[in-house]
């Protein structure tokens, strides 16, 4: 395996696709182009396309992994009609303003934000809530605290993309690649759907991953 090669298998384990992936997936949705992208995620452009082409592995900065999740996130939303196109260029401002490492980068999808309470409206409220660690539009009069998750009821459920990110995330939490792959080598002569599980969420990229998920839970 060649040195890029190596690079871009690293990625999809760090993050269950190549870095180059991510952004052709999230960037057309949003309307970014890849500068765009970079600037919004507060990355170089001649950073990024280091890490496109796998020329870098990591991203360093736990913050700039959180705002890239959160436009990922944010694609989803666009991509399932369930965010308007007038209704990005703010949700991009606010992740763009965001300085920290959200409460919890690695599971966490945007939401539906709350509406006004009964009897109020308000022309703030957005059509999703926040990550945590970005300060929300809230009814007029109230302020959402930064920092905390907004966990108010809703009726969006979430994307099969997040829900395989989560499964994803608490593979990679508790084992490595190397470990889950042995582990499905040794169920596969016994219990072959319990070695293809183990596969599509422990080594496989999301794309694999999300319609294992569909074929199975749709």
């Amino acid at each position: 395996m060649d040195q890029t090669a190596h690079n871009l298998q690293q990625q999809i384990e760090l993050y269950g696709e190549t870095l180059g992936e991510t952004v052709r997936r999230v960037a057309p949705p949003l309307g970014l182009t890849q500068s765009a992208l970079a600037q919004v995620i507060g990355l170089s452009a001649p950073m990024l396309s280091q890490l496109m082409s796998a020329q870098r592995v990591k991203i360093g900065n736990p913050a700039v992994v959180s705002r890239l999740r959160a436009v990922s996130e944010l694609a989803d939303l666009a991509i399932a009609n369930e965010l308007g196109p007038h209704d990005i260029p703010h949700a991009l401002d606010r992740i763009r303003a965001s300085t920290g490492a959200y409460s919890d980068v690695t599971t966490t999808p945007l939401r539906r934000s709350p509406g006004p309470p009964s009897g109020q409206t308000t022309s703030s409220t957005t059509p999703f809530a926040t990550p945590p660690g970005l300060a929300a539009d809230a009814p007029t009069g109230q302020s959402w605290p930064s920092g905390a998750p907004i966990d108010a009821p809703t009726n969006a459920p979430p994307t099969a993309r997040a829900v395989v990110r989560e499964i994803q995330d608490l593979f990679r939490a508790v084992a490595s690649a190397e470990e889950i792959q042995r582990a499905a080598d040794a169920a596969a002569a016994e219990s072959p759907a319990i070695a293809e599980l183990l596969l599509a969420y422990g080594t496989g990229r999301t794309a694999d991953a999300v319609a294992h998920y569909e074929k199975h839970h749709g």
